[in-house]
């Protein structure tokens, strides 16, 4: 199935948001694409300020986000080297309104059991099962107080079509331990490599090719650029915002960051060479959603108080707010491919006094003074009886002030 041009754009941009918050003294791995959908999801059971934030987060209408949702999940099932999925567990005492639940993907409803010990096993198995191992635990801790959980798992494997070779160690000032993998490759297509003028400085782009269609593209900057301005670069030159001039039009020299053009003398002759080498890599990362609320979208979702709560279109029943939001993600780049994984999950419980949904009528009556009484014929209403009550029956002190039932003169 086919994703739309327009979500695939806003998938992309709220990447390139997410970008420009990385910090450049650690590694990091995010999955735009494992969050956004279950955003929409939220979106499109989300009322008033909570719907406008998502919707601001997602990039697409809330009232279109479940569908280009749906769309954006089948869209990856149908990619060779991905595996996605979608979950959904409940308490069982917990009703989903009928329309939000139908927008989910078929067989994504599971159940909480209260054992938040065993809930935390079932979605843990969920996660390592969904992502083949490569993130195996959900990054959030079921609680008591959990009544839905939402999770996006999604784990992808490529092989290089053109692999590297492990050249021993890498040599580098900006890791002087001399402990990093060194790849190397050699390719008569130049193209593959690119450098591009942006705003905040010139970037080299290196395509790596995966055998599935899933490829890497590795992004240098300029030494006094931020992760999150190369990166949003590169997001930029995905959408050909800016041009990229390829390796067979390059000046001679240094041409790029990281990259020059050389010619040498040789005895025979030989076309040109793209020779690249690279680090190996194994990074992991887990992100805290909600430290980053308002990137998502998530500010009025995470701190409603209201009674109906911020989620009255996925059930009346209760006011649900986020509790916790977050992702574990990790990527592997190695001599003869690439996988990476994530997961996500968002966790909602209840955050404010329970919705009241009925006008409830009490009557409260005390005979505690004289009355009356009529017995009648229900049907015909006949009366029956009448009489009045003024002083009612005693209860006596010892059990022989009580008549003898046996009594004749009792009748």
């Amino acid at each position: 199935m086919q994703i739309a041009n327009a979500t695939i754009r806003a998938v992309n941009a709220l990447a390139a948001r997410w970008a420009g918050e990385v910090r450049g003294d650690g590694n990091s791995v995010f999955s735009a694409a494992g969050v956004w959908p279950l955003l929409a999801f939220l979106a499109d059971g989300a009322e008033g300020a909570a719907r406008e934030e998502l919707a601001g987060a997602l990039g697409v209408p809330a009232e279109q986000a479940a569908g280009a949702a749906r769309e954006l999940l089948a869209g990856m099932d149908a990619m060779r080297g991905l595996d996605s999925a979608l979950g959904l567990w409940t308490k069982r005492t917990l009703e989903l309104r009928e329309a939000w639940e139908a927008g989910l993907p078929a067989g994504a409803r599971g159940v909480l059991t209260g054992d938040a010990r065993a809930d935390g096993a079932a979605l843990d198995a969920w996660a390592a099962k969904r992502t083949g191992g490569l993130v195996e635990r959900m990054p959030i801790v079921v609680t008591d107080d959990t009544e839905l959980v939402l999770a996006s798992a999604l784990a992808l494997r490529t092989r290089w079509l053109r692999p590297f070779r492990e050249e021993g160690l890498l040599e580098s000032l900006q890791w002087p331990e001399g402990d990093v993998l060194s790849l190397h490759r050699a390719s008569a297509v130049l193209d593959r490599i690119g450098v591009a003028d942006t705003p905040h400085g010139h970037v080299t782009e290196l395509k790596v090719l995966g055998d599935n269609a899933l490829d890497v593209h590795l992004l240098l900057g300029e030494e006094h650029m931020t992760p999150g301005r190369v990166l949003g670069a590169g997001l930029d030159l995905l959408a050909r915002r800016y041009p990229v001039l390829p390796g067979s039009r390059l000046p001679y020299g240094e041409v790029g960051p990281g990259l020059s053009v050389r010619r040498t003398r040789s005895a025979t002759p030989e076309p040109p060479t793209l020779e690249v080498t690279t680090p190996a890599f194994h990074i992991t990362a887990d992100h805290d959603l909600l430290e980053r609320r308002e990137l998502f979208g998530l500010t009025t979702a995470a701190g409603t108080g209201s009674p109906r709560g911020a989620f009255p279109g996925i059930t009346g029943t209760l006011p649900l707010t986020i509790a916790s939001a977050a992702q574990s993600a990790m990527a592997r780049f190695g001599a003869t491919g690439f996988e990476a994984g994530a997961m996500t999950a968002i966790d909602m419980a209840v955050g404010g006094p329970p919705q009241l949904r009925w006008v409830v009528t009490t009557v409260r009556a005390r005979f505690d003074r004289p009355f009356g009484f009529l017995a009648l014929h229900r049907h015909s209403r006949l009366v029956l009886a009448a009489g009045w009550v003024a002083d009612p029956e005693r209860l006596a002190e010892h059990p022989e002030d009580y008549d003898d039932p046996e009594d004749p003169e009792d009748f």
